[in-house]
């Protein structure tokens, strides 16, 4: 029973699999194939009455997109980035995304339904966080984490602290080689201007309630499957 389990740590982050309200829109990034309502509620903020379920139903969040990174540490980065980006749209959006044409604000609940509609915004913030990646670590963050890293290696020298757990490593792996975007619907790509070029688009067979099955390396879906290089897709 020890191999799955190590396993599926070992794979922890190579994917993200994100979900949609079919009836709000509203976004819902998971490391795994299954929603865990805690967790996702907690992706969920409050835009006003009835914009927080109680809890999630199956039958209204769907599965469109997959992400597949060659390396973990990609893939939590890209985790991360996703959930900044998309707390700043909506937190930090211009008024006049909840204005009429007369200058008057929208009614609360038309409010909260513009706000909840993040599926674009989504996926053009999946776009620009792979485009963050292809051009890699800046100096000051490479150089930041060297200095953590001699940090702790001096602290362990003088017998200031013992670690139990691994040494901090370097910088994550960067880079978008290898990086294959999966989607139940290839036309929703083109909600992103542009796309790095080495990013692979393919398609996702469509599941109602639970994110298909990754593919085994080698393998190729029968149905629903294709490549699509990003070229393809107005790369940039």
């Amino acid at each position: 029973m020890a191999q799955p389990v190590a396993k599926e740590v070992a794979e922890h982050g190579t994917r993200i699999f994100f979900y949609n309200n079919i009836r709000t829109n509203q976004v819902i990034y998971s490391l795994s194939r299954t929603l865990n309502n805690v967790a996702s509620l907690a992706q969920l903020p409050f835009l006003g009455k009835k914009t927080v379920p109680a809890r999630l139903r199956k039958d209204l969040w769907h599965p469109f997109c997959l992400v597949e990174f060659p390396h973990p540490s990609q893939g939590l980065l890209a985790f991360r980035r996703l959930r900044e980006f998309r707390r700043l749209h909506e937190t930090s959006y211009p008024l006049s995304l909840i204005t009429r044409a007369k200058g008057q604000l929208l009614p609360k609940k038309q409010r909260g339904k513009v706000l909840m509609d993040q599926k674009a915004n989504s996926i053009a913030d999946l776009a620009a966080v792979l485009q963050l990646q292809k051009e890699g670590w800046t100096q000051e963050h490479v150089q930041t984490r060297e200095r953590q890293i001699e940090r702790v290696r001096m602290q362990k020298e003088r017998g200031k602290q013992k670690y139990r757990r691994r040494d901090p490593q370097g910088p994550p792996e960067m880079g978008v080689e290898g990086v294959r975007v999966r989607w139940t619907n290839l036309l929703d790509a083109e909600f992103a201007e542009t796309w790095p070029e080495k990013v692979v688009h393919d398609g996702l067979t469509r599941h109602r309630y639970t994110a298909a099955l990754p593919l085994v390396k080698g393998d190729v879906e029968q149905k629903g499957g294709m490549d699509v290089p990003a070229p393809l897709l107005d790369a940039g």
